[in-house]
Parts: structure tokens; C-alpha cells; sequence
């Protein structure tokens, strides 16, 4: 079984690599289709995976200057007591609990479907944008807009583990779009650093992180990760975020019926 999980983590770290998109629309629904855990459990122990990939990643976008701190400042602001109250709520409510389950199982879906959203229209948006430059938000109520942008995600994530990714790019694309894509792709990791590593704690203390699954699917993601990085510029990356969307649209629907 811990091959399995291995190989599972390689698969993850091979399309994150290759397309870009968040590890938790992948890995969390496959947790719990293909691998029958929790949903509770998944979101955990993909969250805990998340902090730690994500902070590597945030390392090299650093170094390489492509980091808006001002933005990630912003979205923290929205995003990390928006997760410490979802934990509570989670707390409050039984998160092991299985009408809780259940609930977290239709989150899920709803965020991979929100992700499908994302990777499908995204340049539409950003071509939309650019068209109606009157329409782009200034002063505070751009900064307002990125508060309560984090604030959203940080509920999403803390009970899905899925949204930071895509749904988190897009955002920042359709409020900041003069930056550049390594910018989007920096800031949004940034920031997604601290709140998954505050959702994973939070998960940590309601019991639901599996510490053998995380270690497995760490050892099969890394190098996954590099390969996907390696070939990401051989695959048409088009027809990839296709790819991608229908069988995330499958792993939705599946997760609902």
C-alpha cells in the first residue's frame, strides 16, 4: 500500500510540474475515491502536504524576486483568521463526524469544480479584463477586494485544502492584472504558504492528519515534481489544462453521486 501512495504522489507531483495547477484538486479527491480515506483525513494530511511543497516553491520565487509581498500581506490578512475560524467551526462541529464528512465531500466537489472553472476561462478573464481597463478595481477598494478574496479562500481551504492553486491565481489575475504570470504564479504560492500550514495545524489538533500517508506521498511528489517541471515545456500546455478540467469534472461528479 505505501508504493501505492508513492506512486499516487508522483502522478500528483508530475501534472503540478507539468501544468501549474494546486496539488489538492488532484490529490484530495484521489485520496478519497481511489485510496477510500476520510475526506476529513484527505483534507488534512493535503494541506500538511501542501505547506511543505508550496514553501520550497516559495524559496526559488524569492530568489527570483517574483514575489508581490504587498499582495501577500493583503490576502493573509483575509486569509489566516478566516482559516482559524473555519478550524473552529470544524471543531464545534465534529470534524470526524460523518454528516461532517459528507459536507466536506460536497466542499470538495465544489471547489475542483470552481478549479475547472479556473483553468478553462481563465485567459478569457484576463483578456475581458484588459478589454474594460475602467473596470479594474483602485485604491481601497482593491485592497478591501483582496482581503475578502483571502478571507474566501481561507474558509475553502481550510475545508477542502483545495483553492489556493487555480481558484487563488485567478483571483489575483482578475484584481492585479499587470503582473506578470512567474509574478501571479509566486504571490499565490507565497501566500499560500502561511495558510496552509495554519489549516494543516488546525487539523493537526482536530486529529485528522495521517503523518505515514503524508511521508509517502512527499517521497513520490518530489521528484515527480522535477520531471513534471522538466517536460512542462514538451506538452502543449492547452491541451493539458483540458485534459485536466474533464477528469476533474469526472472526479466532481463522482464525488457527488
Amino acid at each position: 500500500m505505501l508504493l501505492t501512495y508513492i506512486t499516487a504522489g508522483f502522478g500528483v507531483g508530475l501534472l503540478v510540474g507539468m501544468t501549474g495547477v494546486g496539488g489538492g484538486s488532484l490529490m484530495t479527491p484521489l485520496l478519497t475515491l481511489l485510496f477510500g480515506v476520510s475526506p476529513t483525513v484527505a483534507v488534512g494530511t493535503d494541506l500538511a502536504f501542501a505547506s511543505i511543497t508550496k514553501g520550497a516553491g516559495t524559496i526559488t520565487h524569492r530568489l527570483n524576486g517574483t514575489v508581490d509581498w504587498a499582495i501577500v500581506r493583503r490576502l493573509c490578512l483575509g486569509a489566516l483568521p478566516a482559516a482559524f475560524v473555519a478550524t473552529l467551526g470544524l471543531r464545534h462541529f465534529g470534524a470526524l463526524d460523518a454528516g461532517i464528512g459528507q459536507l466536506i465531500r460536497y466542499s470538495i466537489a465544489g471547489s475542483v469544480m470552481l478549479t475547472v472553472v479556473a483553468l478553462l476561462f481563465r485567459k478569457r478573464m484576463l483578456a475581458w479584463m484588459h478589454a474594460k481597463p475602467s473596470r479594474q478595481l483602485q485604491g481601497n477598494s482593491l485592497v478591501t477586494a483582496t482581503v475578502v478574496s483571502g478571507a474566501v479562500l481561507g474558509v475553502l481551504v481550510t475545508v477542502s485544502s483545495i483553492g489556493a492553486g487555480a481558484i487563488g491565481a485567478t483571483l489575483l489575475v482578475m484584481l492585479y492584472p499587470k503582473l506578470t504570470p512567474a509574478e501571479v504564479a509566486g504571490t499565490d504560492i507565497a501566500y499560500a504558504v502561511p495558510l496552509t500550514a495554519i489549516a494543516a495545524l488546525g487539523h493537526w489538533w482536530l486529529g485528522s492528519i495521517d503523518w505515514t500517508l503524508l511521508l509517502t506521498l512527499l517521497i513520490g511528489s518530489l521528484p515527480g515534481i522535477t520531471l513534471g517541471s522538466m517536460l512542462a515545456r514538451k506538452v502543449p500546455e492547452r491541451f493539458l489544462r483540458t485534459l485536466l478540467a474533464l477528469a476533474l469534472t469526472g472526479v466532481a461528479a463522482k464525488l457527488i453521486y
